[in-house]
This record gives structure tokens, C-alpha cells and sequence, in this order.
């Protein structure tokens, strides 16, 4: 009655995307998609819940939680996604196919394991299900659809204007994406830059999202940026990098100079390593220690733009919302060289929604204060605890995806965006 298509990147590396969009609209089941998994199935479609996550959509959370059957496609139960793993989806039975059998019950029980390619899989999965349907045997999940429509509704992705007028790293990484469009290729490092590129980026098609998963590698973009566009050299390339990561593997756009590799790198720069600052801000009483990276003020060490040109590459600095649309244009125009846009953001974003390390799903926080109820008395879209937040919001200036203001406020921010 509650069944979720939990994809993760194994159906992009089984290269198993069309059918999986095949056996979702068969049989019109949710699917959220993993950090992973980003592009294996489109963004745009109506199954389609978001990513769960520490940092997933309330939505992709909530499936999950209060789902009755997981047909897990090249997916780990991660941390990241299971949250506190004895509350993680109680109720619900487990399909699990991977190719590596060591996934297999390593985290969760199975009880249905499968062995074997995503794509060779689900070739399977359809044709059982379509011979359950010639025999006039379907599923009804009505009421979960309207349950998960419901909560859709409720908690879109969101995110506050900065209140001291600084720019937000949210518009921004959303401007990239609406620019360069679905057919470009995006990497991300790691951290709340990473987290905002999943979010606010949307993916229509695999191998278009790079980024280095569970290994957390700092630094990853440019490199993979670099890979990205040898490998495709038609597509545009962006590296979305936070100012800590950046630092750690800059010095290869002068290969990206000489070579003849013109990748354009939107740094997000706020001057902090800024998912350890969020951390510290949310859980160590604004303790801040050795997360100020000096890139910000009259004296920017470094100065990315005069770095950028130093190693061959064209610099550009941003520090207002109206000029970020020019910037990213003026960057797609340049073909000879690389192009690296310094974003200069506001310090005191945070992302939203999350789940906090160690914690349960159910405790998932929408904005900071402001948690769904997951009962099985009250649903998540009517919930009865932040009727007032949402009140005050209604006047508020939260914005969603396209900038239009939206039914729940958020808290003020006060952590940093990497």
C-alpha cells in the first residue's frame, strides 16, 4: 500500500535509467533519488520525490519513514539516508538489488536479496509486473500518493534571502543551473555547496551530476571537471566549488590553461569551511574554530580573481544578485580558456531541510525549529505543531526554486555555505 523506488547509483552505472523510468510509470510508484543517483531519473517527473537524506527533500524523507515496501536499486542505506538505522523505515519490507553482494543486508535485512546488474533487474521486475497486470492484479496506492502529495506540498525546498543583503549561495547555484541547463555537466566538492548543487539544480538525465559520494573528498571538482569535459568536450562543464575546496586542487587549471580545457568554476565563497561552521553554529553554541579562511574583507587571501588569472584562466567577481546572471553568461561565451567566477555569498546560510548526525528520520527538521510530524495519527501536511510558523511565513520572504515566496519560513541562518 506505501511501496518507494529507493535508487541510487548503481542504476547510473548499470546505465539503467530508461528502465527505470519505465517500471516507475508501469507502476506509478514514488522514487526518491540518492546524492548518488542525482539525473538517473528526471527531476521534472511527477513520481519523482527528491533526494533523501540528511539533507533530502521532507518529502523523500517522509516516503522512506513511512513506507511499507523498499525496492532498493543499486542504493546502500547509508547513513546519510537511513539516518538512526533502528528507526529507519520500520514498517516497511526490503527489496534489495546490488551488484557488489557485500551491499546485500550489510546495513538493512533483505528480505527479498538480488544479486545482480540494475538494469538486467529491472528488465525482470517489469516483466513480472506486467504479467501481474494481464492478470488483472495491481496495486492501489491512492491514499499514498495522496498522503506524499500532501507533504510535497507542504515542505517544498526553500530557502530565505539573506537579511543583510549579502548574496545567497542558494541563487546562485540555482542561476547555474538555469543557465547551463539539463544537458550540462555539473561537479561539486564537498559540503554545503555540494548539498545546494543537488538541491537546487535540476538533473534531468544521468552522468550529468559528478560528485564523490560517501568518500567526501574535498577538492574533487576541478579535477572532475577537467575528466568531465576530456570526456565530453561538446558539453558545458561547471565546477561548483566552496572556497575551502577550491584551494585544495586550484593549481590544476593551469593544466586546464595549457591543455586547452575551458571548465568554468563557480566558486561559492564565504569566506568559511562552511558545513563545519554550521555544525558548530547548530551544535557547539557558536564555537567557531579554525573555520575562517580569510577570502573575504579589503585584503582576500587569496584573491581568487587575481589567482584565476595568475594561472592562465579568465576571473570574474560577483558579489551582487543582479549581476550574477550576466557573470554566468559572460563565463559561457568564453571558449579559449577556463573561467572562474568568485560568488562572494553571504556567511550565514545554512542548508535546509536536516537531519542531525545520529538522529532519527522522523526528527527531520524542514527549517531550523520547524520539524514535520511523521504520527500515524496526523499526517505531515496537516502537522500540529508549526501552524504558527506557517502563519508568519505567509508574509514572510521565503522563497522556493523560482524565487516566488512560499507557505513556511525558515529560521534565520546562521551557518556558512561551502
Amino acid at each position: 500500500k506505501a511501496p518507494v523506488l529507493y535508487v541510487g547509483g548503481g542504476v547510473i552505472k548499470a546505465d539503467a535509467s530508461p528502465e527505470l523510468l519505465e517500471l516507475a510509470e508501469l507502476t506509478g510508484i514514488p522514487v526518491v533519488t540518492t546524492l548518488m543517483a542525482r539525473g538517473s531519473f528526471p527531476d521534472s517527473h511527477q513520481l519523482n520525490l527528491g533526494m533523501p537524506g540528511m539533507h533530502g527533500t521532507v518529502a523523500a524523507v517522509a516516503a522512506l519513514q513511512r513506507s511499507d515496501l523498499l525496492i532498493t536499486l543499486g542504493a546502500r542505506f547509508d547513513d546519510r539516508v537511513t539516518g538512526q538505522l533502528d528507526t529507519f523505515a520500520v514498517g516497511a519490507k526490503v527489496i534489495h538489488a546490488d551488484i557488489d553482494p557485500a551491499e546485500i543486508g550489510k546495513n538493512r535485512k533483505a528480505d527479498v536479496p538480488i544479486v545482480g546488474d540494475c538494469r538486467e533487474v529491472i528488465v525482470e521486475l517489469v516483466e513480472a509486473i506486467r504479467n501481474e497486470q494481464a492478470a488483472n492484479r495491481r496495486i492501489d496506492i491512492a491514499k499514498w500518493w495522496q498522503y506524499l502529495e500532501g507533504v510535497r506540498r507542504t515542505y517544498p525546498l526553500a530557502y530565505d534571502r539573506p537579511e543583510d543583503g549579502s548574496l545567497s549561495p542558494e541563487f546562485v547555484i540555482q542561476a547555474v543551473g538555469r543557465l547551463a541547463g539539463p544537458d550540462a555537466i555539473y561537479c561539486a566538492g564537498v559540503g554545503q555547496h555540494q548539498m545546494w548543487a543537488a538541491q537546487f539544480i535540476e538533473y534531468e538525465k544521468p552522468r550529468t551530476w559528478l560528485n564523490s559520494g560517501g568518500l567526501g573528498t574535498m577538492g574533487y571538482a576541478v579535477p572532475a571537471a577537467m575528466g568531465a569535459k576530456m570526456g565530453a568536450p561538446s558539453k558545458e562543464v561547471w565546477a561548483i566549488d566552496g572556497d575551502g575546496c577550491f584551494q585544495m586542487t586550484n593549481q590544476e587549471l593551469a593544466t586546464c590553461a595549457v591543455e586547452g580545457v575551458p571548465i568554468k568554476v563557480a566558486v561559492i565563497n564565504n569566506g568559511n569551511l562552511g558545513m563545519v561552521r554550521q555544525w558548530q553554529t547548530l551544535f557547539y553554541e557558536e564555537r567557531y574554530s579554525n573555520t575562517n579562511l580569510g577570502t573575504h574583507g579589503a585584503v582576500r587571501i587569496p584573491d581568487f580573481v587575481k589567482l584565476a588569472e595568475a594561472l592562465g584562466c579568465h576571473g570574474i567577481r560577483v558579489e551582487r544578485e543582479e549581476d550574477v546572471e550576466a557573470a554566468i553568461r559572460e563565463a559561457q561565451a568564453i571558449e579559449d580558456r577556463p573561467v572562474v567566477i568568485d560568488f562572494i555569498v553571504g556567511k550565514d546560510a545554512q542548508v535546509w531541510p536536516m537531519v542531525a548526525a545520529g538522529t532519527s528520520n522522523d526528527e527531520i527538521q524542514a527549517a531550523r525549529g520547524f520539524r514535520p510530524l511523521f504520527d500515524e495519527d496526523e499526517t505531515a501536511a496537516e502537522p500540529a505543531v508549526i501552524h504558527e510558523a506557517m502563519d508568519a511565513a505567509q508574509q514572510g520572504s521565503l522563497h522556493d526554486g523560482n524565487g516566488a515566496a512560499d507557505g513556511m519560513s525558515a529560521a534565520p541562518r546562521e551557518g556558512e555555505s561551502e
